[in-house]
């Protein structure tokens, strides 16, 4: 089982970035966390060598950022998240200790919460941040140890640090399936295999199947859409070791396909947002692409309902994998230049052309569409299947 001790409430001071670590605070500074509302964002950015959180607010006119440096750079292993209420998550590791607060403005400073610690004695435990929760009154993290992993409430309970359940295996990624933080979709690997799983935080931790596509294969879930019960698939069913993506619907019998569009020669592919308000007709929702190939990062545009993708270059000093989509098909892609420190571009990609442009090194002509037959994913069952109907 994973070991972790809750601590009491505690500022302590977070070390500056150690020299040679330029790189990795970098990188750290090009991630942007958005609410599951999209109001807000948060990141670390940079200032010269030195790491410190700063909040975006995206539901206004114009973007703006907000600046929350604390009395010592951050880490660049240092997590943070927005909030609801504007306030800022930060989690940072504190001498083996996981120590969360929230931070917000007060003027010329920062005001900092301690919320507690969650200390994990066990060698090799690794605790992160779940993406942000719908609502986002809370937030949630996983501790994932050598045998199992637990699921924390980090923020938003009464008392500090709370774990909800302990699930056998370990697990990666994670995905919410409604809109009241009830049902999280896991990775969990376990016999060898890894299968997601849905692990309900309102019945004590309950987990369920989710995928289950071939006996032999590795499914995991990408991304879902609560609205139209969309999902993006990573599994290697159709081509033993080869991870493909592939798409379902929620409480469908139909099988999962596996597009062939969404093979990109020398390029990887990961699906980042969803189209939110698509209630009715999943296979029309547009699906925001990362694509990473020898000339870097740029953004691909699909629908189930088409056969290609639609590749569209991303902005200047594109925050890149960050991307949120409004109910009409409006794709806002946040970016930071010296110019714009807090700019969000607006794409909005034509249905009909959505396989006008191709990829750099893509092929002349688009190979059909294939879809893979497989089993299909197990959705409908309870109580997946009450949610969805509600």
């Amino acid at each position: 089982m994973t070991a972790c001790a809750i601590e009491s409430p505690a500022a302590d001071a977070v070390e500056g970035v150690p020299p040679g670590a330029a790189g990795a605070a970098t990188t750290a500074a090009r991630a942007l966390t958005i609410t599951a509302d999209g109001a807000y964002g948060a990141r670390l950015a940079l200032a010269g060598d030195c790491l410190f959180p700063e909040r975006w607010t995206l539901d206004g006119p114009e973007p703006y950022a907000v600046p929350l440096p604390g009395n010592q750079p951050e880490e660049p292993g240092t997590e943070v998240q927005p909030m609801s209420d504007g306030r800022v998550l930060v989690h940072r590791l504190v001498q083996r200790r996981h120590a969360f607060s929230l931070l917000y403005p007060t003027g010329p400073g920062t005001g900092e919460l301690p919320l507690g610690a969650v200390e994990c004695p066990e060698p090799g435990t690794r605790l992160r941040l779940l993406p942000p929760a719908p609502g986002g009154a809370h937030a949630y993290a996983v501790a994932v140890g050598p045998r199992s992993t637990a699921v924390w409430r980090v923020a938003g309970g009464a008392f500090g640090p709370e774990r909800l359940a302990e699930i056998p295996g370990r697990c990666s990624g994670g995905v919410w399936l409604d809109r009241t933080g009830r049902m999280l979709a896991l990775d969990r690997e376990l016999g060898g295999r890894t299968k997601a799983v849905v692990v309900d935080l309102e019945r004590n931790g309950e987990v369920s199947p989710l995928l289950q596509i071939a006996a032999d294969s590795d499914d995991r879930l990408l991304l879902a859409d609560p609205d139209s019960g969309l999902l993006l698939i990573a599994s290697d069913a159709p081509s033993p070791g080869e991870p493909r993506i592939g798409w379902g619907v929620l409480a469908s019998t139909l099988p999962v396909r596996f597009p062939e569009c969404l093979r990109v020669p020398d390029c990887s592919v990961t699906p980042m947002a969803i189209q939110p308000g698509q209630v009715l007709t999943p296979e029309h929702c547009a699906v925001a692409l990362r694509v990473d190939g020898p000339l870097g990062s740029w953004v691909g545009v699909w629908r189930p309902a088409s056969r290609q993708v639609q590749h569209l270059p991303a902005p200047q000093g594109w925050l890149t994998g960050a991307g949120l989509w409004t109910e009409d098909a409006v794709l806002r892609l946040p970016y930071a230049t010296e110019e714009v420190p807090c700019g969000v571009a607006r794409l909005e990609p034509s249905a009909r052309a959505a396989g006008s442009a191709r990829a750099p090194r893509e092929p002349a002509e688009a190979e059909p569409l294939a879809p893979v037959v497989t089993r299909p994913v197990p959705l409908q069952q309870a109580p997946l299947a009450r949610l969805v109907t509600k």
